[in-house]
């Protein structure tokens, strides 16, 4: 839930649920990460040309190691961040900032429907990989941690 004075609002459940789906996850991030943003592609393919590394290149998006570590680094910063949300009381973000991530999302044109795009994918990504462990609350929880990384991202979309 976004509230006006700043406070976040996730549970101890959806946090339980977030923790233990995202330790099931991270041995596998890399392999994760990759799904997610084909899957993102998949859905959106005009969504490749925001990334330089896929337009300058001839190598299949799957074998792309630039597109890997890059799929990778994001995967695991959202998962990271939606695993602290509760215990920060804020959305966190390791390796970068908000301003940082605002700014680059702002400066590369990303808009309200790349966001929907990636949560959809996101959620389908984590569902594959938790298998049997998937329930409607574990997806309530993840859509609750990644709007609220959205809406703090969208915060600070601005020109540098």
């Amino acid at each position: 839930m976004d509230h006006s004075d700043g406070v976040v609002t996730f549970t101890e459940e959806q946090e339980a649920l977030v923790v233990k789906s995202w330790k099931e996850m991270k041995k596998d991030a890399a392999n994760l990460g990759l799904k997610f943003f084909l899957r993102i592609f998949e859905i959106a393919p005009s969504a490749s040309g925001l990334f330089s590394f896929l337009r300058d290149s001839d190598v299949p998006m799957e074998k792309n190691p630039k597109l890997k570590a890059h799929a990778m680094s994001v995967f695991v910063m959202t998962c990271e961040s939606a695993a602290q949300l509760r215990k920060s009381g804020k959305v966190t973000v390791r390796e970068t900032t908000l301003k940082k991530l605002g700014a680059t999302h702002f400066k590369y044109g990303v808009v309200n429907e790349h966001f929907e795009v990636t949560r959809f994918a996101l959620l389908e990504t984590i569902k594959d990989g938790v298998g049997e462990m998937w329930c409607p609350e574990m997806k309530e929880a993840w859509t609750e941690a990644y709007n609220q990384l959205v809406a703090a991202i969208k915060q600070e979309m601005k020109p540098v």
